[in-house]
C-alpha cells in the first residue's frame, strides 16, 4: 500500500467535513441554542464531544490557536449551552448545510456507499492519545446516509489530527511555530489568514520566527533545507500513524472512497460551500 494512500484520503472527504465550519448554518444554530456569534459557536462545538472542558484542554486539543483567543469563548460556553446541547447543534448542521449542498446526490447510491465505506474505515481506531478522537468516537451513530458519512468523516480527521500532535511533538513545533512553518510552505494559509484566523499577533508571529531562525529551520527566504525536511518529516509521521486502519479496509475498497469522497467533494464546492481563498489546512498544521 502506498505511504501516499492516508494523505489522499483524507484529502478526499476532508471538505465533507470541514464544510460545516463555514456554512451559514452554524451559527443559525449555535446563536439558536444561547452561544454567542463568532469563533464560540466553532471552539464550542467541536470541543463539546469531550464535555465540558476547559479552555486549556480545548486549546491543547486544537493546537495552533492562540490560547488566548480560545479562552474568549471556552468555558463561558458552557454556561451558555450544555454540551450535550451543542452536539446535537452540530449534528443539525451537518445534516442541513449537506442537504442544501449535495442536492439530489443526498439520497444517492453513491452517497450510501461511501458512507458506508467511512464507516467501515473508523472502526477499530485505536483511541489511546488522541483525546478529541476519543470524545467524537463516544457519540451515537446517526442512521441517515449522508451524516453517517460526515461523522465517519469527522473521526477519521480528527483521529489523524491527533496522530498530527504527535507528530508535530516529536518534531519540536510549538502551536504557533506548527502554524508559521505550515504556512512557509506554501500549502496552508496566507500568512494575513492565518494570524487573524488563528487569532496570533504580528508580535507573536513574529517571535515564533525569530526563534525557527535560531533553529536554523527558517532564514529570511522562509523555510531552510532542514526546516523542508523537517516538515516532510512531520508529514510522513503523519501518514504513518493514520495508516492502520487504511490497510485494514483494503487499497481497492479506500480507492473506492477517494473516487466517491472526490465526487461529492466537488459537488459541494462547487456549490458553494467555502468562501473563496479558502485553503485547506490540516489540524494542528
Amino acid at each position: 500500500m502506498p505511504t501516499s494512500l492516508p494523505g489522499r484520503a483524507h484529502r478526499a472527504i476532508e471538505s465533507l467535513h470541514a464544510l460545516i465550519y463555514f456554512c451559514p448554518e452554524a451559527e443559525q444554530q449555535y446563536t439558536a441554542i444561547g452561544l454567542r456569534p463568532g469563533r464560540m459557536g466553532y471552539f464550542a462545538s467541536r470541543s463539546a464531544p469531550m464535555g465540558a472542558v476547559s479552555a486549556g484542554v480545548t486549546a491543547a486539543t486544537f493546537y495552533n490557536f492562540n490560547p488566548d483567543t480560545v479562552a474568549r469563548a471556552i468555558p463561558r460556553a458552557w454556561t451558555l449551552a450544555a454540551p450535550q446541547d451543542v452536539v446535537a447543534a452540530r449534528f443539525t448542521v451537518a445534516d442541513l448545510a449537506l442537504r442544501r449542498l449535495l442536492g439530489d446526490a443526498i439520497g444517492s447510491p453513491e452517497l450510501a456507499e461511501a458512507g458506508e465505506l467511512a464507516r467501515q474505515a473508523t472502526l477499530g481506531l485505536a483511541p489511546e492519545g488522541r483525546a478529541l478522537f476519543a470524545g467524537h468516537a463516544g457519540l451515537d451513530w446517526p442512521d441517515e446516509p449522508h451524516l453517517v458519512l460526515w461523522h465517519a468523516a469527522s473521526l477519521l480527521r480528527e483521529f489523524r489530527g491527533d496522530g498530527h500532535l504527535i507528530a508535530l511533538q516529536r518534531a519540536g513545533l510549538s502551536g504557533v511555530e506548527a502554524i508559521v512553518t505550515h504556512t512557509a510552505t506554501g500549502r496552508g494559509f496566507l500568512e494575513a489568514q492565518a494570524k487573524l484566523l488563528r487569532g496570533w499577533s504580528d508580535e507573536q508571529w513574529a517571535a515564533a520566527l525569530d526563534g525557527l531562525r535560531s533553529r536554523g529551520l527558517m532564514d529570511a527566504d522562509g523555510l531552510t533545507a532542514e526546516g523542508v525536511a523537517l516538515r516532510e518529516q512531520v508529514e510522513a509521521d503523519t501518514d504513518r500513524l493514520d495508516s492502520a486502519h487504511w490497510h485494514r479496509l483494503g487499497p481497492e475498497r479506500t480507492d473506492r472512497l477517494i473516487e466517491l469522497g472526490k465526487g461529492l467533494s466537488r459537488t459541494v464546492v462547487a456549490h458553494g460551500a467555502f468562501p473563496a481563498g479558502v485553503f485547506a489546512t490540516p489540524r494542528g498544521a
